[in-house]
């Protein structure tokens, strides 16, 4: 189709929730290849340019609009779109967010913030608002920031540094593990996700060569909303 896909998150309902930067928020029946349009603007405002998305386990969905943002137009937006229908947007300073996720016990909203070289982290109180939204990591490096970002059961974070690789990160978001390819053309490692039997299998993209990489890790992810 003509569009620009980023981020994909499966449903319970087995639809494939794209968030692309040109055509808004799609879902696509894999069965029919049917592609149905979600949402093109936020209550009649354009999007900026979406990023990536993540399910809760109600079916809310996060989704950031990332745009080309930055640290001289932190104007970046997160959004959830309510398993009812409503839009809230939760940030509008963002400058540049793009993976997002959800803490295990979705208690925190993670965000990747490229340009600043940052996750932050917002606290979710009981009604659904957002309050003291902080820096969880912060990063130096690479040839950029933080791109795609995931929680594993343990409520540790991967975080996929481009330039560098994947830094998995604790419940106190202090560092563990780095995973990185020794293969020179491997070198902006963009997005993840768990998979295999036990969900210790890393899958992982590279946004140059264009090749999927797979890893074996000691921690497992966390069940996703979309696992049956």
């Amino acid at each position: 189709y003509d569009g620009w896909p980023n981020g994909t998150k499966f449903h319970k309902d087995g639809r494939l929730f794209i968030a692309d930067y040109k055509e808004g928020l799609l879902a696509l029946d894999t069965k029919t290849g049917k592609l149905e349009q979600i949402l093109r603007t936020a209550h009649s405002e354009g999007f900026k340019g979406l990023n990536d998305l993540h399910f809760a386990s109600n079916g809310d969905l996060y989704f950031t609009d990332q745009g080309q943002t930055g640290i001289v137009d932190p104007t970046g937006r997160v959004f959830r779109l309510k398993a009812d229908g409503g839009l809230d947007r939760l940030c509008s300073n963002v400058p540049s967010p793009n993976g997002i996720t959800l803490s295990t016990v979705e208690k925190h909203v993670y965000v990747g913030v490229t340009r600043s070289q940052q996750i932050w982290r917002l606290p979710l109180m009981s009604d659904g608002s957002i309050q003291k939204t902080g820096v969880a990591v912060q990063l130096s490096g690479g040839v950029a920031g933080p791109d795609g970002v995931e929680m594993d059961a343990e409520n540790g974070i991967l975080v996929c540094q481009l330039g560098v690789g994947i830094w998995r990160f604790d419940s106190n978001m202090l560092p563990t593990h780095l995973i990185h390819s020794t293969n020179p053309k491997h070198h902006h490692l963009s997005n993840i996700a768990f998979g295999g039997p036990d969900r210790k299998t890393l899958f992982i993209t590279e946004s140059i060569a264009g090749d999927i990489l797979m890893a074996k890790v000691p921690f497992a992810g966390k069940k996703l909303y979309g696992h049956q």
